[in-house]
């Protein structure tokens, strides 16, 4: 099966939206910091651990148990916690996949909830197996978009995530032609609409859904209007200057 380099969804704003799909490679890069985070916590909390054995004396016989109890329940939080706690309140990011600009979305580009993080991590049992992520490999190899048993299960999948910078289609505003007036002439009614659209949902989309699709709007219309122009103000500020004029046309008001 020959894997893809990217997800495509198709969403109702009648754009498709694309993600680079994340590989082994960038898979494990996040996985050795965010492994190397874990074992400080772990040494850190062994050390508390060794400090509060004397007080662990009045259980009597049964103390060694309970330190083993401890250390054992305290090793499951710090490895499937960690990737669930971080993913749930970073919005599909550990600090690894941070560093390595990574996230997890759900296979939709809607962004992962507590549920979907905790399902994805918990089958990190299963995939780990029987060592060094054996299954969750041959998962990855197998499947189209790169994901694991976890990601199956929680329905999601890990992308490389876009930067604002990045996200900026080569057709922007400069600063000095915020004023440039486009032959808006050649925008369809439905294109209007498109463009309405992103412009009045955009404070309800996850940033990296935003980026994404104020850059693939604006190159659309930007190659639809046979412009070339580069710098600041962002992909929105074009969407916002068509609009405008557009609205002031005669077309807009006959519409």
């Amino acid at each position: 099966m020959e894997p893809l380099d990217k997800l495509t969804i198709d969403t109702p704003e009648q754009t498709a939206l694309e993600f680079p799909l994340a590989g082994i490679g960038s898979r494990f890069l996040a996985m050795i910091i965010d492994t190397a985070i874990q074992i400080f916590v772990a040494f850190i909390l062994l050390i508390v651990l060794a400090l509060a054995v004397p007080a662990l004396r009045f259980f009597g016989s049964v103390a060694p148990q309970w330190a083993v109890a401890i250390m054992i329940a305290s090793g499951f939080v710090i490895y499937y916690g960690y990737f669930a706690f971080f993913e749930a309140t970073w919005n599909g990011q550990t600090p690894g996949k941070r560093y390595a600009q990574l996230r997890v979305m759900k296979d939709d580009g809607r962004p992962i909830n507590a549920y979907d993080a905790i399902a994805r991590n918990l089958l990190r049992i299963v995939d780990q197996l029987p060592a060094f992520y054996g299954v969750g490999m041959i998962c990855v190899f197998l499947s189209k978009q790169n994901k694991r048993l976890g990601d199956f299960v929680a329905g999601t999948v890990v992308v490389h995530e876009k930067t604002v910078e990045a996200a900026r289609p080569f057709l922007e505003i400069r600063q000095d032609d915020s004023g440039v007036a486009y032959d808006v002439s050649r925008i369809t009614i439905d294109e209007l609409r498109l463009i309405e659209t992103f412009l009045q949902r955009r404070d309800t989309f996850d940033p990296a859904l935003r980026g994404s699709m104020a850059a693939q709007i604006s190159s659309r219309i930007a190659q639809k209007l046979e412009v070339q122009v580069h710098g600041w103000p962002a992909n929105e500020k074009f969407l916002e200057s068509v609009h405008s004029q557009y609205r002031a046309t005669s077309r807009y008001r006959n519409a």
